[in-house]
């Protein structure tokens, strides 16, 4: 959360999203009504709040997850009822996960399979950058099929080397931030779930040794 993003939120005279993300603002909703909204209602949810917005109220959509990343499906219902949408990003867990590793975007490559489709394409892309070696490779898996120990294990059976390096974050920036590290094989055989917020990092061979482990490390 940015300061901008705090501002917006507390001059809003309307504030909408999912519950999840809503429990997370909610320090900063000083004034404005608050709509909830779940799947099956979103577009009544958001078809109020389009009302609203045309009788002068200020209207604040809420998304869950990397604003340019995860949140494209509702950007489009919102965008297709407001004549003009202004996007407050937030700090990406990308950057939060480079900044845990001590890598630069610059030496690395992005992937997401954060959507409901045919995820083929976005595999042979990571195969081919993780044969390649020449960059880190940061991963956002599907939470609902395709996460890290699924994804370590069908690499494996794509050719990709087993020592290969990787860590995995679990829930960046809350109390209960987690993180794996290890090989890919060793990631192949971890049984337990990963939390749905999690973010893989396939690292190159010119990783540094030390790097920060924790929030509170420099």
């Amino acid at each position: 959360m940015t300061l901008r993003g705090q501002e917006a939120l507390q001059n809003a005279d309307i504030v909408v999203g999912f519950n999840t993300v809503l429990n997370v603002v909610r320090p900063w909703l000083t004034h404005a009504e608050v709509c909830p909204m779940s799947y099956r209602d979103q577009e009544q949810v958001l078809e109020y709040a389009e009302t609203q917005v045309k009788l002068g109220r200020k209207c604040v959509v809420c998304c869950w997850g990397d604003l340019n990343v995860s949140a494209r499906e509702l950007l489009e219902r919102v965008r297709r009822r407001a004549d003009s949408v202004s996007l407050i990003p937030g700090i990406s867990s990308v950057q939060v996960a480079m900044a845990r590793t001590g890598i630069s975007l610059e030496e690395a490559v992005f992937i997401t399979l954060h959507k409901r489709a045919e995820a083929n394409s976005e595999l042979d892309e990571l195969i081919h950058y993780l044969s390649e070696g020449r960059r880190h490779v940061i991963l956002l898996p599907r939470p609902f099929d395709l996460m890290p120990a699924g994804i370590a294990e069908g690499l494996l059976k794509e050719g990709v080397r087993g020592d290969l390096p990787m860590r995995v974050y679990q829930r960046l920036t809350f109390g209960d931030e987690k993180l794996w590290t290890g090989q890919l094989r060793d990631c192949s055989e971890i049984s337990e779930d990963f939390s749905d917020l999690s973010i893989m990092v396939f690292l190159s061979g010119d990783t540094p040794t030390q790097f920060p482990l924790s929030p509170g490390e420099a």
